[in-house]
């Protein structure tokens, strides 16, 4: 049976909750956008080296390493889940307080949010996501643009995001959130010269 949407509607996690389990899709203030089946293996190659050196370096700490698929819920103050109209799921995140973890992923904003961008998500990731990760307290959020090998890093500071740092992908950066982590892009060449079609 084929599934479609209401153009005019205003979805919610309860929707999402409902859906086929292989309709990969977020929603942004309830609005539903549709995602690739499965990105391109170059895209999960710098994602997946990004998360391994993060995750690698978090043993034994309290804050852990995620990796998409994975739901984050955004809801607004004591908004219950099946309220929310925010739900995303970023490439790679870190999320330090335990208590928001649970079974269906994770409720609540996480501490560091990497997002690879591909020429289909490049424009949310830079408009939409930036966004509500800035309206819901992500405190750093990285973009990593592996065609023009560059590093966009927004951070947190009064409630706003501000002025982005722009980086050229070498050597190392320091994840500012996670004192004594940095991401070695050396590691990550091979991945960043496959990047036809990212």
């Amino acid at each position: 049976m084929a599934f479609a949407l209401e153009n005019d509607k205003h979805y919610t996690y309860k929707d999402y909750l409902t859906w086929p389990d292989d309709m990969r899709c977020e929603i942004i203030d309830g609005q539903v956008y549709m995602m690739t089946p499965a990105p391109i293996l170059a895209h999960q190659n710098v994602a997946g080296e990004i998360f391994r050196q993060v995750a690698n370096a978090l043993v034994g700490k309290t804050c852990r390493a995620l990796i998409a698929p994975l739901d984050v819920r955004l809801p607004r103050h004591n908004e219950a889940d099946e309220d929310s109209d925010i739900v995303v799921q970023p490439d790679v995140m870190v999320v330090c307080d335990p208590s928001k973890l649970d079974r269906r992923g994770v409720r609540g904003a996480p501490d560091w949010v990497v997002e690879v961008l591909s020429p289909k998500s490049a424009s949310r990731d830079q408009i939409e996501k930036r966004r509500i990760y800035e309206r819901h307290g992500v405190l750093e959020y990285w973009l990593v643009h592996p065609t023009d090998r560059v590093l966009t890093i927004y951070r947190l500071e009064n409630g706003e995001y501000g002025k982005p740092d722009i980086f050229v992908l070498q050597g190392s950066t320091p994840v500012s959130v996670l004192p004594d982590i940095s991401i070695d892009w050396e590691a990550l060449v091979p991945y960043l010269n496959d990047d036809e079609n990212l």
